[in-house]
């Protein structure tokens, strides 16, 4: 029987406020999130179900947002969406033959190299030069993104919205505000199909699982307003927060 005192509760959607905040403008509210969970007490897989239920549904508002403001280039999320479902899947099955532990080694290089271009290349995603690709070479484009970033959601998965805003602004050469606005679509489509897994397995705690979407809702609608207000460089600024928080967790997964 699990016990969340009263203190507990209101940490847990204080944090999870925060969480649906930062993945709304650059990805990687997981990494705040899902620690949350644990601290008050939930067994790991308990854990994640109900992280997925809060985040689903903060990410849902928040794409709702982007799309009405016509941020979303939809052929392009779209194909990504329907890749990284693919891609979830094929990690899955292949993380339960191989263990992911060498990608702690692989992203604690990786990590640190992409911060240091995103510190020093200031015109990396402050304009949205897409339109200079042709139609079928961002389609393609986009559903490798998809594809190899919803393997890596499925095999390991911290950052998996971080790395996608990457994809998007390097090979597909949008802004940080469309890179950021396509990738919720992508997320979301993971997220659905792993939620269904969660609750036909029962591993959902509902008692918080509701109470916490609320508060993700509110934290991914302050968020998405924000991005809608302020673009680029707020994306920029929060993108580098969220590389240092996956950082720490790589270090984490390392040293426990």
């Amino acid at each position: 029987m699990i016990e969340i005192t009263t203190f507990e509760f209101v940490i847990v959607l204080t944090f999870i406020f925060i969480a649906g905040l930062m993945d709304s403008i650059a990805g990687g509210g997981g990494l705040i999130s899902l620690p949350a969970y644990l601290f008050a007490g939930l067994p790991p897989h308990l854990a994640l179900g109900t992280n997925k239920f809060s985040s689903c549904w903060g990410t849902l508002f928040a794409t709702h947002r982007y799309f009405r403001r016509g941020m979303i280039d939809i052929p392009i999320a779209f194909t990504g969406a329907s890749a990284a479902l693919l891609g979830s899947w094929l990690g899955t099955r292949t993380v339960l033959l191989i263990k992911p532990d060498f990608l702690n080694y692989i992203l604690i290089v990786l990590i640190p190299i992409i911060a240091v271009i995103t510190l020093f290349n200031r015109n990396m995603g402050n304009h949205n030069n897409s339109m200079n690709i042709t139609q079928f070479r961002k389609l393609f484009l986009g559903f490798l993104a998809g594809l190899f970033i919803g393997f890596y959601d499925g095999f390991f998965g911290p950052g998996t919205g971080t790395f996608l805003i990457l994809f998007y602004t390097i090979l597909l050469k949008y802004d940080y505000v469309m890179a950021n606005a396509n990738t919720k679509v992508v997320n979301l489509a993971s997220n659905i199909a792993a939620l269904v897994t969660f609750a036909f397995a029962g591993k959902i705690y509902y008692s918080l699982a509701i109470p916490a979407a609320v508060a993700g809702i509110m934290g991914n609608l302050a968020g998405s307003k924000l991005v809608v207000l302020r673009g680029n460089k707020l994306i920029r600024q929060i993108f580098i927060v969220a590389l240092f928080l996956l950082m720490l967790r790589i270090i984490w997964n390392l040293i426990r």
